[in-house]
């Protein structure tokens, strides 16, 4: 399992005196912004986020969510927030100096199912998620970094606290949240970069941050077709440019375009188009034929 990357942020200035500590399935980072008038920007990650402030604060923190959630406020010691994977945060603070701290979870780690179940949410004072990043980052200051033991029981305690905490009043009952553009892009690179290989729903929700499931419900929410649907036509669009621009037979097109044999490939080209494959090369020979010649 590939380890999480940096903190997903891109603001108009960048905090200091950052520091991380990224584990197989997680990360902790924390850093310090000093007295500054006006900042905003955008997070974005494709891992679960738990985010507190633990020192100092913004006069005003103004942010909304592409999942519906909106704040404007104080922002002081205590407050925290989490931002589901896949969900994007449009930010402005005012007046802000500030030390703050993150926790980063893949979301497909076991024990933290649970964040899979809830929305964006902030709250105004949390003390225990207040004190569990506060430890997290006076350790992590002393001793260059933490103790995987330790690190392991206060993240399960972390995240049974905010099962209890938080569940019961933010988990999502108004169905699946639609993709982003960026998480669609992803897909579709990946589409093209594997098609001749095994591309599995599995992979392309992780490239998206989602449980397989989650995944494919936001994904049918978003384009009206299921993921393997998707692929499918992306498969066609590029066997038709290898169709009219090569001398590949239709077997060697259907599998480099990933299907696993040349009927199958028609029969899904068929559904597709309203004609066969080789009925549709042949289209093109007829039209680049010189007149008067008819192509055989």
């Amino acid at each position: 399992m590939q380890s999480i990357s940096v903190f997903p942020a891109r603001l108009s200035s960048q905090p200091d005196e950052t520091r991380r500590s990224a584990w197989d399935d997680g990360a902790f980072t924390t850093a310090y912004r000093p007295a500054t008038d006006c900042v905003e920007g955008e997070i974005h990650s494709s891992s679960h986020l738990i985010m507190a402030t633990l020192k100092g604060g913004a006069r005003r923190h103004e942010f909304r969510t592409d999942c519906g959630v909106r704040y404007d406020g104080p922002d002081r010691p205590g407050t925290i927030s989490f931002l589901p994977a896949g969900c994007m945060r449009t930010l402005r603070l005012h007046r802000v100096e500030w030390r703050w701290a993150s926790i980063a979870f893949q979301p497909d780690l076991e024990n933290a199912s649970v964040l899979g179940s809830l929305g964006p949410f902030s709250a105004s004072e949390d003390m225990f998620v207040l004190g569990v990043l506060s430890e997290f980052e006076r350790l992590d200051a002393l001793d260059g970094g933490l103790d995987p033991i330790w690190r392991s029981c206060m993240i399960d305690a972390l995240l049974a606290y905010i099962s209890k905490r938080y569940a019961a009043v933010l988990r999502v009952a108004t169905g699946p949240t639609a993709l982003a553009s960026w998480q669609i892009r992803r897909v579709n690179d990946l589409i093209d970069a594997q098609m001749s290989g095994e591309l599995r729903i599995r992979d392309l929700a992780a490239t998206c941050g989602l449980s397989e499931g989650h995944f494919h419900r936001a994904f049918r929410a978003t384009l009206g077709v299921t993921p393997l649907q998707h692929v499918n036509a992306r498969r066609v669009e590029a066997a038709k440019q290898l169709l009219a621009g090569t001398t590949l037979s239709v077997g060697v097109i259907a599998f480099k375009v990933g299907f696993i044999s040349a009927s199958h490939f028609a029969r899904v080209f068929r559904q597709a188009t309203g004609v066969s494959p080789g009925d549709y090369r042949r289209t093109f020979r007829v039209r680049s034929a010189p007149p008067g010649i008819r192509s055989r």
